[in-house]
């Protein structure tokens, strides 16, 4: 699929005028301007990200970028890597597609992503290629999104990464409090829903904190009671219950995003199963 834009843009490339490449003070995030082109519309500049998460910011939109992401370390599951993108409510003035040896493919159409949608591809599947749309007004123009490198294989919906909808099964439970980004016993503070994210956040307080990556739990007020956010899919229809329980999860674009929560009194029995069976995965304090 090809436009003759796109046509001349893959031509120029060939005849190598690109702009100069723009390397992120950072090499995890990105913030330029098309203005810096106004003279040469059909410019195409190069941008080497190099971090497992990050953000691009492109102002008044002009001619194209290509983005080159990639792992700060060699791994030899490079092939395994997932891409997964998502792009800012108002992120406007272009189309993404994935570029590999001069084939484009449609990633994300302008203004057609819906609230907190993501987008995720195989990294050996391309570069981001980002046209500038035509447009009569470029001012208001600011095409903007989050990146995460993710180590799983590409088709999977970084929203379902543990099934939050469905119960954990005993081994899920067990390698979960084992290997997720965060573990924590608490209790459900309230549940509030956004029908337009299509998403849930459960307020949970703390009683004690096994991990966490990041701050996602925080020590506030006199009692110094961890507290935070965990998101979840609105279809799961998570509401308020009473009693512990262990959340457990992952943490994906800075949000905390649940994957297993057994009651606390059910993750005891199952871990002190295991554990008498020689079986569980880590050692954990249950009392």
């Amino acid at each position: 699929m090809r436009t003759p834009f796109l046509t001349d843009l893959i031509a120029v490339l060939l005849l190598s005028r690109v702009a100069a490449s723009q390397y992120s003070s950072d090499q995890c995030s990105w913030r330029g301007s098309g203005l810096t082109h106004e003279s040469h519309t059909r410019d195409v500049e190069q941008v080497y990200l190099r971090c497992s998460e990050g953000n691009l910011e492109w102002l008044y939109p002009m001619g194209a970028l290509i983005v080159n992401l990639r792992p700060n370390t060699l791994t030899a599951a490079y092939k395994y890597l997932t891409v997964c993108i998502k792009p800012l409510k108002d992120s406007k003035g272009a189309n993404i597609y994935l570029e590999k040896s001069g084939n484009l493919k449609l990633l994300i159409r302008e203004q057609d992503h819906s609230p907190n949608q993501v987008y995720c591809y195989g990294i050996d599947e391309g570069s981001l290629f980002i046209e500038a749309t035509l447009q009569q007004d470029i001012s208001r123009k600011i095409t903007a999104f989050q990146y995460e490198l993710v180590n799983q294989r590409p088709g999977f919906d970084l929203h379902t990464l543990s099934a939050p909808c469905r119960p954990c099964s005993d081994t899920e439970i067990l390698l979960a409090v084992c290997t997720s980004d965060f573990a924590a016993r608490g209790t459900i503070r309230g549940v509030t829903h956004d029908s337009e994210l299509r998403e849930s956040t459960i307020g949970v307080s703390v009683s004690k904190l096994y991990r966490q990556k990041s701050k996602i739990f925080r020590a506030t007020g006199k009692s110094r009671r961890w507290l935070g956010q965990i998101r979840t899919p609105l279809e799961c229809g998570v509401n308020p219950g009473n009693g512990e329980f262990l959340f457990m999860g992952s943490l994906h674009f800075g949000e905390a995003r649940l994957g297993c929560a057994p009651r606390f009194k059910d993750f005891q029995r199952i871990y002190k199963e295991a554990r008498d069976k020689g079986q569980n995965p880590c050692e954990i304090d249950t009392d």
